[in-house]
């Protein structure tokens, strides 16, 4: 956002320029006017002259201010006396109406001057306020904005040097005790100034509340620096610091109003980033609570079993040959349950620390289902599941190691919920190019209790778990997050009939065959 640099202060050097360029002008007129009514200086009245000549007075204090005003009255009244009031070119006067109107002239110039003058420094007043309130309002509209505190920090040091025409602004903020520089712009401060501010100096800072009306102390030095504290809610957060020459601006009002607004722009970010702190804070719990549930319920059923098993194998006095086979048959599926839950929950570790990188690869819809059904083991080749799909299915372009743990989770959860005798069907097919794309959808139906339609959008959130029946866990978010990786997506329908569940993914179709 573009400031401009100035607020207007000037100094000795441009007050002097002032004084010349209104003196230079009202000799000027004063020489025009004159000239103009020399040759008819007898049919003039005195009063006539007089009143031609408050122009060059006015046109000085409206250019050189009141000063210029008084110099040019005294010029024109020695000119009025000079040429124009008899005897001429002799400052002596010899009527006494002549010395009324020299001494009328001289006092209705010199209120002139007062009054042009104090019009000009209500004018000037007033365009100064006005320019002030436009860059209140634009830093205003600065700090609101929805940034940093870094952010906010560096725009308010560099707009507050440029709003000021100070050689360096900085802002240092109090941190356990201690000032410690956040921000500077333009001339950065030197070790003794940064020590001198520090809250261990031995000498005090002189320090400006807001609040206060800001004037230059006695003896402070020109080229130091001027402090502002910047207080918010009563308390002193940090310092508004500005360097060089021009850090003693007039307007003090001004940086009081600058100092309580980034006192509390800076108030306002750090309970923001408190609040964005407590929320993650709050996030990261939910998220652990969760977990441990969805790790505990998925544990609860192949510790069960297991334990169950392999007290019956330790007793084992009235166990036949084939009730032995049966229990140690047990035994691996639950142990491969347990191998996938692991599985399960190192992908989630690797979806929560960003490292998921995929590896794509030209392969056949059909391998990907043979490798993840001989991931589920025996439970998953007996029968219990039927894969169906049309010749000339094409290649898919995929990270295959992904996509067969998304086949094996879908499958694994259909599994739990279909009835006994009930296979799990796995379909796919090619479906018509869209945008530009073909696709291949797989599908895997069960003929369970099926899903709630209330339930289906929140289905496949992290650690989305529900009882009495219903579904979800680490599987069904993990293959969530493994097809979203891959630009795809997953939903879930109603099976065959109405009954079960339908739950259907994307793939892409590779440029190439495998």
């Amino acid at each position: 956002m573009a400031l401009p640099v100035s607020l207007g202060l000037r100094g000795d050097k441009a007050e002097l320029r002032r004084l010349v360029l209104g003196l230079m002008l009202a000799w000027a007129l004063t020489a025009a006017l004159a000239g103009a009514m020399f040759p008819l200086r007898a049919e003039l009245s005195t009063a006539t002259t007089a009143l031609v000549l408050v122009v060059p007075v006015v046109a000085a204090v409206a250019t050189g201010g009141y000063a210029a005003g008084l110099l040019a009255t005294a010029g024109c009244f020695l000119v009025y006396d000079y040429v124009f009031i008899p005897p001429y070119y002799t400052l002596d006067v010899s009527r006494a109406e002549d010395w009324v109107a020299l001494a009328v002239y001289a006092v209705v110039m010199v209120l002139t001057a007062q009054v042009v003058s104090r019009a000009n420094r209500s004018k000037a007043e007033a365009q100064q306020r006005a320019a002030e309130l436009r860059r209140l309002f634009d830093l205003s509209e600065l700090l609101v904005r929805d940034s940093s505190s870094e952010e906010l920090l560096a725009n308010v040091v560099n707009v507050v040097k440029a709003v000021f025409g100070s050689d360096g602004a900085v802002v240092l903020l109090s941190r356990d005790g201690q000032l410690e520089l956040a921000a500077s712009a333009g001339t950065p401060l030197s070790d003794d100034e940064v020590r001198g501010l520090s809250a261990g100096s031995a000498a005090p800072v002189r320090l400006w509340l807001p609040s206060q009306r800001l004037r230059r102390p006695a003896g402070a030095p020109s080229g130091g620096l001027r402090t502002v504290a910047l207080v918010a809610s009563g308390r002193v957060i940090g310092l508004l610091a500005l360097k060089g020459p021009k850090a003693l601006p007039k307007e003090g009002e001004l940086l009081g109003a600058f100092a309580n607004h980034i006192a509390l722009a800076l108030q306002r970010a750090e309970l923001g980033e408190q609040v964005l702190r407590a929320r993650l804070v709050e996030q990261e719990d939910r998220l652990r609570r969760s977990l441990v549930g969805a790790v505990s319920h998925d544990l609860r059923t192949p510790l069960a079993t297991i334990k169950l098993s392999a007290s019956a194998l330790l007793d084992g006095s009235a166990l036949s040959p084939g009730d032995v086979k049966e229990l140690a048959e047990l035994l691996d599926a639950q142990a491969d349950a347990l191998d996938r839950l692991v599985t399960n929950l190192l992908d989630m570790t690797r979806l929560q620390a960003g490292a998921l990188e995929l590896r794509r690869q030209v392969v056949e819809v059909g391998d990907l289902v043979d490798e993840a059904l001989l991931v589920l083991g025996r439970g998953a080749t007996d029968g219990n599941v039927l894969w169906r799909a049309p010749a000339g299915l094409p290649a898919v372009d995929v990270d295959p190691v992904l996509v067969r743990q998304v086949l094996a989770n879908l499958v694994d959860n259909a599994l739990k919920h279909s009835p006994a005798g009930k296979p799990v069907l796995v379909s796919a097919r090619c479906t018509e190019p869209s945008a530009g794309e073909r696709k291949v959808e797989l599908s895997v139906m069960d003929q369970g209790p099926g899903v709630a339609p209330a339930d289906r959008a929140s289905l496949f959130q992290m650690f989305s778990h529900r009882e009495a029946g219903g579904r979800g866990g680490l599987g069904l978010a993990i293959a969530h997050a493994f097809l979203e990786a891959h630009g795809e997506r997953i939903w879930v329908g109603e099976g065959r009939a109405g009954r079960g569940a339908r739950f259907c993914f994307t793939l892409p179709v590779a440029q190439r065959g495998p």
